[in-house]
C-alpha cells in the first residue's frame, strides 16, 4: 500500500494538457478546420467548438482511472477484454501510420524554398523526428518541453496576424458561425464533404487512440498514484534511467485523507485541462478558422490539397510583407511537424505499452524494458511512411481525412470502453457524476452514429 499523495500546486500540474492539446495542432487546427473555412466559411465553426468540448470531457475521463490507479487505461482494459492489445496496435497504426500530417509541413516548408517535390523533405524530416525522440533523457520531459515552447511562440503569432488581417465583418461571421448560421446554410453547407468534416470534428484536439495517452502523460507527469510510476528513457539514455518498468499502478488504503486528496487532484486537474487544453485550443482553431476565411476565402484553388494555406501565405505576403508572409509559412510548417513528432511518440507509446501487456501476460513477469518496445515501434512507423512515399502516396490532405475517419471510428470504440472501465475498476465515490455518464453516452452514440453516416456516403 502507498498513501494517496496531496496534491502539487497548479503551476506544477501544467504540462500534460499542452502534450494532448498539441497532437491536434496540425491535423484538425492547422490543417481541415482552415481548411473548411477557406472553402465554406465560418458557418461550421461550431463543429469545432463543439467537437473540442466533447474531447474535453472523454479526455477528463481517461485522465480519472490514471489519477486513482496511477496505470494507463491500457492496462485497465486489457484486464476485461484480452483481445484489447491487439486492438490497440492495430487501430493505432492503420489510424495514425498514414504520414500526412508530415507530409503537409514538407510541402508548406518546401514552398517557402521554392521546392517542387516536397517527397524527400518529409523523408528527412521522418528521421529528424526520430532522432529527436531518441536523443532526451526522458522521452516525456522532451515532448513536454518542445510542445509548450512551440505552442506559447506558434498561437501569439496567428493571434496577432488574425486581428491585423480580419475586419469586423470576418468576428462577425465567426461568432455567427459558432452558433451554426452560416452564409446561405445552417450549420452544415450544401456539398460538404462528410468525410472531411467528421475528420476535422473528430481532430478537434487529439483524436482517435492518441485521446488514451492522456493517461501515460499524467503518470509521468506524477498526477495522483501516478507519482510512483517509471519513466521512458531515452534511447541513448539506457545506462542512467532504470528500463525494467513495472506497468501496473500502486494501491492505496481506502480513507478520508485518499478521498479528500483525489477531489482536490480532480478539481485542480480539471482546471488545468480547461485552461489549457479547450480554452488555447478552441482559441487556436477559431483564429485559425477567421485568419483562412480574411485571406483566402473564395479562391479557386482552395479544395485542391492544402494550397489553401500556400494561398495563406501569399496573401499575408501581399497585404502586410513578403517577409511576414514567410514567417507564416515557417510557423505552419514547424507546428505541423511539432504535431507529427507527438503523433508519433504517443502512438509508439500506446503500442508499445499493449505489447508490453500481452509479452508480460505470456512470461509471468511483472516488469518489462518498455523503452526498447517503444523505439521499434517508432522507427517502425518512420520506415513504413518512408515506403508510402516512395510508392507515391504524398498528397496530405487525403491522407490526413483517411487517417482522421479511421480514427473517428476508433474514438467511438474507445469512449465506451474507458467508460466501462471506469465503472467496473473504480470505487464508486471516485466514479463520474450521473450527468457525467449520460453526456459520454451521447458522445458514444455521436461518434458510432457519424462514422455509419460517412461510411455509407464513401460507400455511395
Amino acid at each position: 500500500m502507498k498513501p494517496f499523495p496531496p496534491p502539487l500546486p497548479l503551476k506544477k500540474l501544467i504540462g500534460p494538457s499542452f502534450v494532448i492539446l498539441a497532437l491536434g495542432l496540425g491535423s484538425g487546427e492547422v490543417i481541415l478546420w482552415p481548411y473548411l473555412a477557406s472553402n465554406y466559411g465560418l458557418g461550421i465553426a461550431w463543429g469545432a467548438l463543439l467537437g473540442i468540448t466533447f474531447q474535453y470531457f472523454i479526455n477528463m475521463e481517461i485522465e480519472r482511472y490514471a489519477l486513482v490507479k496511477g496505470e494507463s487505461v491500457f492496462v485497465g482494459i486489457a484486464k476485461f477484454w484480452k483481445l484489447a492489445p491487439l486492438w490497440f496496435i492495430i487501430s493505432t497504426f492503420v489510424g495514425f501510420g498514414l504520414p500526412g500530417i508530415i507530409a503537409a509541413s514538407a510541402k508548406v516548408f518546401a514552398s517557402i524554398l521554392g521546392i517542387e517535390n516536397f517527397v524527400w523533405v518529409a523523408i528527412i524530416f521522418l528521421i529528424l523526428i526520430g532522432l529527436i525522440l531518441s536523443a532526451g533523457k526522458t522521452v516525456y520531459g522532451l515532448m513536454e518541453k518542445l510542445t509548450r515552447t512551440i505552442i506559447l511562440i506558434g498561437v501569439p503569432f496567428i493571434f496577432l496576424l488574425a486581428i491585423f488581417l480580419s475586419d469586423s465583418n470576418d468576428w462577425s461571421a465567426l461568432a455567427k458561425g459558432m452558433i451554426g448560421q452560416g452564409e446561405g446554410y445552417v450549420f452544415l453547407p450544401v456539398g460538404i464533404a462528410l468525410a472531411t468534416f467528421l475528420g476535422a470534428f473528430a481532430y478537434s484536439g487529439a483524436g482517435g487512440n492518441l485521446n488514451l495517452t492522456q493517461s501515460i502523460y499524467i503518470k509521468e507527469k506524477g498526477y495522483g498514484m501516478g507519482k510512483y510510476a517509471q519513466k521512458i528513457s531515452g534511447l541513448f539514455k539506457h545506462n542512467e534511467v532504470e528500463q525494467e518498468i513495472k506497468l501496473e499502478g500502486e494501491k492505496f488504503e481506502m480513507n478520508e485523507e485518499a478521498k479528500k486528496n483525489f477531489f482536490a487532484w480532480w478539481k485542480k486537474i480539471s482546471l488545468e485541462h480547461l485552461m489549457v487544453f479547450w480554452f488555447i485550443g478552441a482559441l487556436s482553431i477559431a483564429l485559425l478558422m477567421l485568419l483562412s476565411y480574411a485571406t483566402t476565402f473564395g479562391l479557386g484553388d482552395n479544395t485542391t490539397g492544402i494550397n489553401f494555406v500556400i494561398n495563406e501565405g501569399a496573401a499575408i505576403g501581399r497585404i502586410l510583407s513578403p517577409g511576414i508572409g514567410a514567417a507564416f509559412l515557417f510557423v505552419v510548417s514547424i507546428m505541423l511537424f511539432q504535431t507529427q513528432l507527438g503523433v508519433m511518440d504517443s502512438t509508439s507509446r500506446i503500442m508499445a505499452e499493449n505489447a508490453a501487456i500481452t509479452q508480460m501476460k505470456r512470461s509471468g513477469k511483472k516488469t518489462v524494458h518498455l523503452s526498447k518496445i517503444y523505439f521499434s515501434f517508432l522507427w517502425a512507423q518512420i520506415a513504413f511512411g518512408i515506403i508510402l512515399f516512395l510508392l507515391g502516396a504524398t498528397e496530405p490532405k487525403t491522407l490526413i481525412v483517411i487517417g482522421a475517419c479511421l480514427n473517428a471510428a476508433a474514438m467511438f470504440v474507445h469512449i465506451g470502453l474507458v467508460s466501462v472501465l471506469n465503472r467496473r475498476a473504480l470505487p464508486k465515490i471516485f466514479q463520474p457524476a450521473l450527468w457525467r455518464k449520460i453526456l459520454l453516452g451521447l458522445i458514444f452514440i455521436f461518434f458510432g452514429v457519424f462514422s455509419v453516416v460517412v461510411l455509407v456516403d464513401q460507400i455511395k
